[in-house]
């Protein structure tokens, strides 16, 4: 009898849990990819592209493809999606788990300023450079843009996968890149564009770490973004050994 797994992907774990899964004898697997990314990395085996159409139509196609377990690996802020999942899986009875990697850690040497949302954090910006500069490494996404629109006296290095859309901030610089970067390369761009403070989300993962070490060694300001909380009663685990794990006692 052939077990179905469908994981919700589009992550670095989400790959990483494909790769260990895909060819286990009597199950299928189907990553799920959202399609806002041109290129995106694909995970080995099948591959799914395109919403669901909210829970209603998760839980449709769920049933639809007969799925015998649902890993939730999508980025720590894809927050509507995680809660699609929570609710299909619920009417449908299908077991979910989410894999999520650990956010960041402040260490020595770290000037951050937790922020709970992107809104709070743009509120934070003008306070935090006042008397020291204008200039805003921004890499919260380009779909984020949008909430710092408003700030004119405000100059930002946008970085994105994909060229972002308007609204955006009068004086924007978009650059165009995907990780991994290196802490040399972080040092290089920031100090080019003379960067005086940095916003991000709390993603967590090595992809990007690399910004966090150069703004501690340039002595810059962070502002983190918080990621958002996890579903109340579904389990989670951080790690792609843990999520194989859960897969083969549910739908191995």
């Amino acid at each position: 009898m052939t077990r179905r797994l469908l994981i919700l992907g589009g992550t670095a774990e989400a790959r990483g849990l494909a790769e260990r899964v895909v060819g286990v004898p009597g199950l299928r697997v189907v990553s799920s990819l959202a399609g806002r990314v041109t290129d995106p990395r694909l995970p080995v085996g099948e591959v799914r592209e395109g919403g669901f159409g909210g829970p209603d139509g998760l839980a449709d196609w769920l049933r639809e493809h007969a799925i015998d377990a649902v890993v939730d690996a999508t980025h720590p802020f894809a927050a509507r999606m995680t809660a699609s999942a929570v609710t299909a899986a619920s009417r449908t009875g299908v077991p979910l788990l989410v894999l999520r990697r650990p956010g960041w850690r402040q260490g020595p040497g770290d000037d951050w300023h937790w922020a709970p949302t992107l809104e709070a954090a743009a509120g934070l910006l003008p306070g935090l450079l006042a008397g020291r500069g204008e200039r805003v490494f921004l890499t919260t996404g380009r779909r984020s843009l949008a909430v710092f629109a408003d700030l004119d006296d405000l100059w930002f290095l946008a970085r994105s996968v994909d060229p972002p859309g308007p609204p955006m901030p009068r004086r924007t610089l978009v650059v165009l890149s995907r990780g991994p970067y290196t802490v040399p390369g972080e040092l290089a761009l920031m100090r080019e564009h003379r960067v005086d403070v940095l916003v991000t989300k709390d993603s967590g993962g090595e992809m990007t770490t690399a910004k966090l070490a150069a703004a501690r060694e340039l002595g810059l300001p962070v502002v983190v973004v918080r990621r958002p909380a996890p579903p109340d009663g579904v389990p989670q685990v951080d790690t792609v050994e843990a999520a194989a794990a859960w897969v083969g006692s549910h739908a191995g």
